[in-house]
This record gives structure tokens, sequence and C-alpha cells, in this order.
């Protein structure tokens, strides 16, 4: 009996003492073996049509004069929701620009066009296989759960130790980090199309693939958009944390600042992603805005 009190007493003072979990070394070593087994594949299949589609749409965007490049987004933010958004939209840009930043801008720009592209190639597809297939949402969700709540900086380590540092790193990062929104919507929205409208559609004839495409996605827009703003909005954020790494652009100016305690440029850094959040935004809910379902439930 005496030889237990010692114990008890340690175990009431500090139970954790008594089992030692090594998730970090099990993490530690589970990364190692990624990067030592994949590290070719990634750098020789991943690596290049994520830096060929960035560098892409980086040229076309540095490379397009600013006065039309305000012009084009002036007519996009007209179409997309009204004149008062593209008046918005061009007189944003055409701040950040009169503020020395238009050139980072452009490279932030660049890297969200091309982290939501692929969001958007990737993510979709998989929310389309999660509304048809229960057992395989079933299992996506705790892998979501994971994807949307594990903290950004996490993220870096094992971009970096996969593809260096530099832009593509950043952009894996941020694929992964901002990818959810877009399955999870793009289930829901499929989701929510209502028996009657599938069942309509297939007394007429149509089959599987036309129900989803004439039917389904029309219908599930306005919540694939949403999940499209969110993405972007968390693209936004993660491309401004992966500026630590190498990405440029205007997380670059943000992480700069902070670097030299320069509060000017950190702070032109922050307005600038402010109201490139805000343009998208605004543009995005617009297109989700003139959507079938949108415009069935104005006419109602």
């Amino acid at each position: 009996m005496n030889d237990l009190v010692p114990v008890l007493g340690g175990f009431l003072s500090d139970p954790f003492d008594l089992i030692d979990i090594p998730v970090r070394e099990w993490v530690t070593e589970f990364v190692n073996w990624i990067v030592a087994t994949f590290r070719e594949f990634f750098r020789t299949w991943i690596s290049p049509p994520v830096r060929g589609t960035m560098e892409a749409i980086q040229w076309a965007l540095t490379s397009t004069p600013p006065l039309i490049f305000l012009a084009v987004l002036f007519i996009i933010g007209w179409r997309a929701a009204s004149w008062k958004v593209g008046l918005f939209a061009v007189i944003a840009f055409a701040f950040v620009g009169f503020m020395g930043v238009w050139y980072e801008l452009m490279i932030t720009l660049s890297l969200v066009a091309t982290a939501v592209l692929f969001c958007l190639l990737i993510g979709v597809p998989l929310g389309i296989l999660c509304s048809r297939k229960d057992w395989f949402y079933t299992g996506m969700r705790p892998v979501l759960d994971i994807m949307q709540t594990t903290p950004p900086f996490v993220y870096l380590v094992p971009a970096v130790m996969l593809f260096s540092i530099g832009n593509v790193p950043g952009l894996i990062a941020t694929i992964i980090f901002a990818m959810p929104p877009t399955i999870r919507l793009t289930n829901l929205g499929i989701r929510q199309v209502q028996t009657e409208f599938i069942e309509a559609a297939t007394a007429f004839g149509s089959t599987p693939r036309q129900i989803l495409w004439k039917v389904q996605l029309p219908l599930a827009l306005p919540t694939i958009m949403a999940g499209l703003n969110q993405t972007i909005m968390l693209s936004l954020s993660m491309v401004v944390i992966a500026a630590i790494i190498g990405a440029g652009g205007l997380g670059l100016e943000v992480y700069a600042g902070l670097e030299r305690l320069n509060i000017g440029q950190a702070f032109v850094g922050g307005i600038g992603i402010v109201l490139l959040a805000m343009v998208l935004d605004r543009i995005t809910q617009g297109l989700g805005d003139k959507g079938p379902a949108s415009r069935a439930k104005k006419s109602e």
C-alpha cells in the first residue's frame, strides 16, 4: 500500500508523465519518408504544370498595360455584378497602382488566380463525386476537416521540403489550404437540388450526364460560387503567408515591412491586399447572384 502512494501522488499531480506518445517523432519520420520517396515525383510531375500556369497568368497580367487592364476589369465587374462594382474595382486597383505597388498587385493576383484554378479543377469533380457517393463523402469529411483546420504555417514546412523555396511551394500549400470550401459547397449545392427537377429531367429521357450538366450544376451554381468565393479569400490569405517561403507580391511587402519594422511598407501591402479581396469578393458574389437558381428566386 505504501508503494502505491508515490505512484498515485505522481498520477494526480502530473498524469501526463506516465505515458509519452511520440507524435513529433512519428510525424517527422512520416514527412521524411514522403520527401525521400516522392520528392522527384512532385518536382517532375506536380511542379511543372503549376509553375507553367502561374508563369503564363503572371506574364499576361504584368505585360498588359495598366489602362487596358483597368478597362477590362471594369467590363468584368459590370457584366458580373453591376457598373458600380466595375467602377469600384477600377478605383481600388488604380489606388493601389498610385501607391507604387501595381506590379506586386499583379503578382499576387496571378498567384491567387493560379491557386483558384487548380482548386476548381480538382475540387469541383471531387465535390460532384461526394454528392454521388455517400461513402466517398464520409471518407472525405475528416480529410477536409484536417485540410481546413490545420494552421496555414504547418503547410509551409513539407512544401519547402518537397519543392524548395519560391512561388511553387507557396502555391501548393495554398491549393491544399483553400480547396475544401469548393469540395464541400459543390457537394452541398448538388444535394440541395430539388428532386422534382431531377425526376422531370429523367421523365424526358435525360441521361445522368445530361442531368448533371443541364440541371444540377446550373441550379447549384449559387452555392458553388459561394464556395469559390471562400476559396478565393482563403487563397489570398495563404498567398500572403507564403511570402515567408519566397512567394512574391503584396505579401512580400507586408513581410518585408515586418522584418524591417517599416510600418509604411507593411501598411501599403496590407491595403493592397484588402482592396484586392474586396474586388474579388464583389465580382464572385455578382456571378453567383446571376445564376439560374438566383434568378428563379428573384422572379418568385
